[in-house]
């Protein structure tokens, strides 16, 4: 595939059926042989573990999800549940678990809402409510507060000009409204940071952030970290981050998630899973350029076990 940039294709000879039966024998009987199911469910693209899903209900009359949860455990579990969950409703899932769960997990949702398309937003959205009845953003709004809930709640709108036109005048202008917003007065004025970073395309924010550096002799991230703290920092940070370079924002998460003392898996499995069929393979060059390591390397030091063979195969090689 031109231009792919994942680390997971698709096989080219796939049978969903012998593939269920395969896997149905790894979790029969006394104990279970994990290399298959690793060796099967790390090998197949997203589409294919579906088919997988389906033709393991029709041919076994068994849910595959179900009969993984009772037989897997801890990390190794997560990763591979993880993957048989379909894209979509894999971020559902983690939002919900970051709100839901024992205290909230802000930093899974700045990194969904703060790297996702508009689309990819909008489908979040649909599903969430089905699947939960409430909206994602009523959600939001009890779980955080102040100006770090209004920026969730702008980003889950979905509502970003997604085009590529990049307007000078308007550019300056934003860079200056910041500027005034922030390092020019004493009190910073958030909500100028919050419409012009969310709501603004891509092209044009980086006119902006050049315009800002020109009038502040500042970067806009230094503005920031100065200017604001706490949760509504870090999503802004992750913000003008994702804009600038979205493969070393993941490789940022991925490095804060095992340097240091233990290992935040919660962060490292679902930059992992959601982003190996989709641009794993820059994640892992910006990784090498910002760390002097390789990505493998650090998840072959970090983890162990079944878990640390999974998520190797996702990483997809040694740089």
């Amino acid at each position: 595939m031109a231009g792919y940039q994942g680390t997971i294709k698709a096989t080219t000879y796939f049978n969903a059926e012998e593939d269920s039966q395969k896997l149905r024998k790894a979790m029969k009987g006394l104990g279970t042989d994990e290399d298959t199911i690793i060796d099967i469910l790390s090998h197949r693209s997203s589409p294919q573990r579906q088919q997988i899903l389906i033709a393991y209900k029709s041919t076994i009359g068994r849910d595959l999800i179900d009969d993984l949860k009772s037989e897997l455990s801890g990390n190794f579990e997560t990763a591979i549940v993880g993957l048989m969950t379909s894209t979509t409703l894999y971020d559902v899932h983690e939002l919900r678990r970051a709100m839901k769960g024992a205290g909230t997990d802000e930093g899974c949702l700045i990194e969904i809402l703060a790297s996702r398309s508009n689309e990819e937003i909008r489908r979040i959205n649909d599903t969430y409510r089905r699947l939960y009845g409430n909206s994602l953003e009523e959600d939001i709004a009890s779980d955080t507060s102040g100006m770090f809930q209004r920026v969730l709640v702008s980003l889950a709108t979905g509502n970003r000009d997604e085009g590529h036109y990049a307007d000078e005048g308007l550019a300056r202008q934003d860079a200056q409204c910041l500027y005034e917003a922030g390092e020019k007065k004493w009190g910073t004025d958030e909500t100028q940071f919050l419409s012009i970073l969310c709501t603004r395309n891509r092209t044009h924010l980086l006119k902006v952030f050049d315009e800002y550096k020109r009038i502040s002799n500042k970067d806009i991230t230094e503005s920031i970290k100065s200017e604001m703290s706490g949760d509504f920092e870090d999503a802004l940070l992750a913000v003008v981050n994702c804009t600038r370079n979205r493969s070393a924002y993941f490789a940022e998460r991925l490095y804060k998630s095992m340097k240091g003392l233990g290992t935040n898996d919660d962060t490292l499995i679902r930059v992992m899973v959601s982003r190996c069929e989709i641009d794993m393979v820059p994640i892992r060059n910006e990784f090498k350029r910002m760390y002097g390591k390789s990505l493998y390397s650090f998840i072959k030091g970090d983890t162990s076990g079944d878990y640390r063979k999974v998520l190797l195969n996702l990483c997809g090689g040694e740089d």
